[in-house]
């Protein structure tokens, strides 16, 4: 330990953080990269080849060239992730499962339908009838 001053373990710490930082930059570019819709193949793989043989200018270029848009797309990808996760949970808490109507919302549609006339008095009666019939829950 004597041979190992304070602080180099410092600058080595210091290296081993910026090395790591470096690595989620490229992830994030080349993500960024394969992310992009308005990007052709053949683009998408030039900037690769760019980013990957010089990485440092290869970076610093796509950053300037493409990197207003960066932002727009990562926002895009979040809201997408966020509308699916809250159509998940809207559907996973709906309770007859799967996004199925309640059995209220089901009734104000028959009333409203013998309420228009499409329905009589007695059919109403019958499918109001059905929709209030116990189910067997699945257990």
């Amino acid at each position: 330990m004597d041979d190992y001053p304070l602080l180099n373990l410092f600058l080595t710490m210091l290296w081993f953080f910026l090395f790591i930082a470096w690595i989620w930059l490229l992830v994030t570019l080349l993500t960024d990269v394969f992310r992009s819709d308005d990007l052709s193949g053949w683009t998408k793989a030039l900037w690769t080849i760019f980013i990957l043989v010089l990485p440092l200018l290869g970076a610093l270029i796509y950053l300037i060239v493409r990197g207003s848009g960066m932002t727009e797309r990562m926002a895009r990808e979040y809201q997408r992730r966020d509308e699916a996760f809250r159509d998940y949970v809207r559907d996973a808490a709906s309770p007859n499962g799967a996004g199925a109507p309640s059995t209220a919302d089901e009734l104000s549609k028959l009333a409203r339908l013998r309420d228009e006339g499409v329905l009589s008095p007695d059919e109403f009666a019958a499918q109001k009838a059905k929709l209030l019939q116990p189910h067997p829950t699945a257990v």
